[in-house]
């Protein structure tokens, strides 16, 4: 058991730090934090995109060889707990499962381990369903509306999501719009 505690705890330190490497090149030559213009909102979507597949590709591997639910859960949620990005911090992720029970959330931790099926935005969307409908076809965007970190209300998001390898889980972040 001290064993695979100790493989464990060197695998997700192997990932964070690839994914910290990433980020940090991919936004400071990015010129993200100057603002949500058009073009601004395309470069915060693109940076949705490259973090979530990257992340998803690297949960996907590391995963592979962690047979407990229970220990997959705890990776996950240790992983993408403590990860916030964009200059005014308002990047995150979650992960949920095919039928929309929240596994991790980046912000909201009172959301893990419920089924967030029945949940719907303030404009009616079925939000979690659609995001999984998303990463069943491979990824995707969906716009929503959200609690943004900071804030009681919900704002304008747009999400993108991707299916994580060898799992039942997709992961999402996104980028709220003016």
């Amino acid at each position: 058991m001290y064993y695979r505690k100790r493989k464990w705890r060197a695998a997700s330190g192997q990932l964070l730090a690839v994914f910290l490497i990433v980020m940090a090149a991919f936004i400071t030559g990015s010129g993200i934090g100057y603002g949500k213009d058009k073009a601004s909102v395309e470069c915060y979507k693109e940076t949705a995109k490259t973090v979530v597949h990257a992340t998803a590709v690297g949960l996907g591997e590391t995963l592979k060889n962690v047979r407990s639910e229970k220990e997959r859960v705890d990776m996950i949620r240790s992983f993408v707990g403590p990860i916030r990005f964009y200059a005014d911090q308002s990047g995150y992720f979650y992960v949920y499962d095919y039928i929309c029970l929240n596994i991790a959330h980046g912000t909201q931790k009172n959301l893990q381990g419920k089924n967030l099926y029945d949940h719907k935005d303030v404009k009616g969307k079925c939000v979690i369903r659609e995001l999984s409908a998303a990463a069943k076809k491979g990824g995707g965007f969906v716009e929503f509306y959200w609690i943004k970190p900071g804030a009681k209300a919900e704002f304008k998001k747009l999400g993108y999501v991707e299916p994580i390898p060898g799992t039942d889980y997709f992961i999402g972040s996104g980028v709220y719009l003016p």
